[in-house]
Order: structure tokens, then sequence, then C-alpha cells
């Protein structure tokens, strides 16, 4: 008798009941769940530079929400992902729900660690870029840079900046503009 090798597919149900953990994180990219161990200091100290910048421009300008890890964003069946920082347009409220965010985020920024770095450039980017997820932001701590792929332009290659670098972000077409000193990002990292 042949052995059974289909991976197990998992529904949001079933994903939501694993234990939750302070250290590991849990996602579900295209059916398969991926469990990653907690971030280390490095990537905690430029995801908050980063939310730091991004929460008070997106809450004094009206522009929507920031949100920051751990947060489920479902995207579909079997693709339930977890961001290390995204944001959503005012005027996309309703994806927002209770415990999860159900769609694509405008931007999402995902810090490279190296238990992740192929899985962010990878299956992550283009789960991302197949939902339609507008922007995409692969934060590199070691190279110090950060790739900015532009998705809903249909950017086939990420922009990508270094530390001497600023980063205009500007989630509405004719609205306001962030800038982003990626000096300050890696600062304390």
């Amino acid at each position: 008798m042949e052995a059974n090798t289909k991976p197990k597919r998992w529904t949001y149900e079933e994903f939501a009941r694993l234990p939750e953990s302070g250290t590991t994180r849990y996602e579900v990219i295209a059916g398969a769940l991926v469990v990653t161990s907690g971030p280390w200091l490095r990537h905690q100290r430029i995801a908050a530079a980063l939310y730091l910048m991004l929460a008070p421009f997106v809450k004094n300008n009206r522009l929507g929400e920031a949100f920051f890890a751990p947060l489920d964003v479902v995207f579909g069946e079997g693709d339930y992902l977890e961001p290390d920082l995204f944001f959503v347009r005012a005027d996309r409220s309703e994806l927002l729900k209770e415990r999860w965010v159900e769609g694509p985020p405008d931007l999402v920024i995902e810090i490279l660690s190296p238990s992740t770095a192929a899985r962010d450039r990878g299956i992550k980017l283009e789960r991302y870029r197949h939902y339609g997820v507008a922007e995409y932001w692969v934060v590199d701590a070691d190279a110090r840079t950060i790739e900015v792929w532009h998705f809903a332009q249909g950017a086939g290659e990420p922009v990508r900046l270094g530390v001497a670098d600023t980063l205009r972000w500007q989630p509405l077409a004719g609205g306001p503009a962030l800038d982003v000193p990626l000096a300050e990002v890696f600062g304390g990292a």
C-alpha cells in the first residue's frame, strides 16, 4: 500500500486553533504551515524605527492604519501570512476584522532574518504580488538596504535603496508623502 504523501492544507479555522506563543510565529503559505522562531533584537529595532515613522504620519494625515506583527492577514484559503509591518488605507477599512485583516494591505514590510530571507524574497513576495499588495518593502539589515517593490505599477524589479538614501513613501497618488531616512532606520540596528 502506498503512503499518502499529499501535504495537509490548512483551513483558517484549523490555523486559528494553533496555540499562541510569544516566541513562535505561524503562517500558512500556499497551503503549507510555516513555523518561525521569534525575531532577533536587530529585527525588532528596525521594525520599531519604521513603525514609529509610519504610524504618526498615517494617523496625522488620516490615511488609514499601520500595524505590526503579530496580526494575521488572510489573503485566501490556504494563505494566512503575518507581515512584520503593514498599512491599510482608510478607504479600504472594510478589510479590518476583529481578529485579522481580510485581503491585501496597501503596503507590506518584511524584515529579513537568516531563517526567513529566502521565503521573504521568494514565496512571500510571489503571494503578495498575486493577491494585489500595492507595495512591498524587503528590509535587509545585514546589507543595510531596502528593496521597494511597486506591484501596483507593474514593477518587475525592485528599487534598491541603501543606508545613505531616503525612501519617499506616498500611499495616495497626489497625497502627502513621508520621507524615510534609511540612516535612521538602520541607525540603532
